[in-house]
């Protein structure tokens, strides 16, 4: 059954089928072939994949994400940005990286970070002599930072399937994704000096003024989320319809730019979104259904630990085989696909399940600046028109970073769980 599952998987993906329908149809073919179980087991285990109050997350993050974004919010964190970092060499570029992390406590989600930012900044670093490669490597690799600050979807995802606490994932995701700016300003530092990309005019003292107090209740939301978590006030899921209500009253009635006509293309935005991810995970459930009942994930476990059952062993296993499944997979399918089978493994050997869920999500990330199904380096390339070979080669530098980040956060778990172990959540 094993063999067969993920065989047919595999050349139903080789040949074009969209990921979900491949979990489905395989998980439909290795029932047929091994098992008199009938086939209406997976309809029913379809629906209770979705029948999680703790999913209604994803669509309200989503659509918080999509309403801040259409709402102006990303020219003033631009402004805001440019305040404190654009006066450093690579001015325009560590602007960009910091608004990235801004907008991703914001967003969670990577591509809508890259597109949100990507769209306000491209043009004027070109502007200013920036080569487009160096441009959109730049926003294509901060844009990443959009899956470690929370809010992030993915935190969700994993949060749902292994029981693991979201909250304690959002506070475990912040000095991660604080870190992997800093490298990232770091890479951006050394190649804007290289090419002799100076810093920009700091602003007068108004500009300052009027950037800090445009920008405030865009860098509110992600106090409310946090804090009303913190507080006690309401769940993970709670905030995340919190946020979508606050992004809509902001966007609409404060900033002045969400119009009606702008309103219904991101609500249709959010729907689609939020039908890929539900349509995955709820026929994911089939998957993992047929894996569980064959204990394949203890298999994999047992052959694992039979090459050592060191933690930061196993860690640097776990995360090679990340990295190969993140270059083919998208994201929220790599963790809905992996972490049923990955968990039992570090559960067995007693890593902090927090821990490794930000790690896996960070790990995962990477995927999002290597072709072939890097979404942040496509939408770098739809914002700059420049190809996908040119900036798979410009953003190796960033991508070596973000590795060196992922070896720093893999043997230094303090870094992840100094936050989430001050709570009590």
């Amino acid at each position: 059954m094993a063999a067969t599952i993920f065989i047919a998987f595999f050349v139903l993906v080789v040949i074009g089928v969209p990921i979900a329908i491949a979990l489905g149809l395989s998980s439909m073919i290795t029932l047929a072939i091994h098992s008199h179980v009938p086939l209406m087991v997976l309809v029913q285990k379809a629906y209770s994949g979705l029948d999680t109050f703790t999913l209604m997350a994803i669509p309200f993050f989503i659509l918080a994400g999509n309403v801040m974004s259409q709402g102006g919010v990303s020219s003033r964190l631009v402004a805001l940005a440019s305040i404190f970092f654009g006066r450093y060499t690579g001015g325009l570029a560590q602007v960009s990286t910091a608004a990235c992390t801004f907008f991703g406590a914001i967003s969670g989600s990577a591509p809508a970070t890259t597109a949100a930012i990507g769209s306000v900044m491209v043009k004027p670093m070109e502007a200013k002599g920036y080569s487009k490669e160096f441009a959109s490597a730049c926003v294509a690799a901060s844009g990443v930072i959009g899956l470690l600050i929370p809010p992030s979807i993915n935190m969700v995802l994993y949060g749902v399937i292994t029981g693991a606490s979201i909250g304690k994932m959002f506070l475990g995701g912040i000095i991660p994704g604080i870190v992997m700016s800093a490298a990232l300003m770091l890479a951006n530092y050394y190649i804007a000096k290289k090419h002799g990309f100076m810093g920009e005019t700091p602003p007068t003292g108004a500009q300052a003024k009027k950037a800090i107090r445009e920008s405030f209740f865009a860098m509110l939301m992600p106090v409310i989320i946090l804090g009303g978590i913190y507080a006690g006030i309401f769940t993970p899921t709670e905030s995340a319809v919190v946020a979508a209500a606050y992004g809509l009253f902001v966007g609409a009635f404060i900033y002045k730019e969400l119009t009606l006509k702008k309103l219904g293309a991101v609500i249709m935005s959010t729907a689609k979104s939020s039908a890929i991810i539900m349509v995955l995970v709820s026929i994911a459930h089939c998957f993992s259904y047929l894996l569980a009942s064959e204990q394949i994930p203890q298999a994999i476990g047992q052959a694992m630990l039979s090459v050592s059952s060191e933690p930061n062993i196993l860690l640097i296993m776990i995360c090679i085989s990340l990295l190969i499944v993140g270059t083919f997979l998208d994201n929220a399918v790599s963790v809905v696909l992996m972490t049923p089978i990955l968990f039992p493994i570090i559960d067995s050997v007693g890593i902090d399940p927090v821990f490794f869920g930000v790690l896996m999500v960070l790990t995962l990330a990477i995927g999002q600046i290597t072709p072939p199904v890097g979404l942040c380096l496509f939408v770098a390339c739809n914002i700059s028109g420049i190809t996908i070979e040119k900036l798979s080669l410009a953003v190796i530098p960033y991508l070596l970073v973000m590795l060196v980040v992922m070896l720093i956060i893999l043997f230094v778990p303090d870094l992840t769980l100094f936050i989430p172990n001050m709570v009590e959540l």
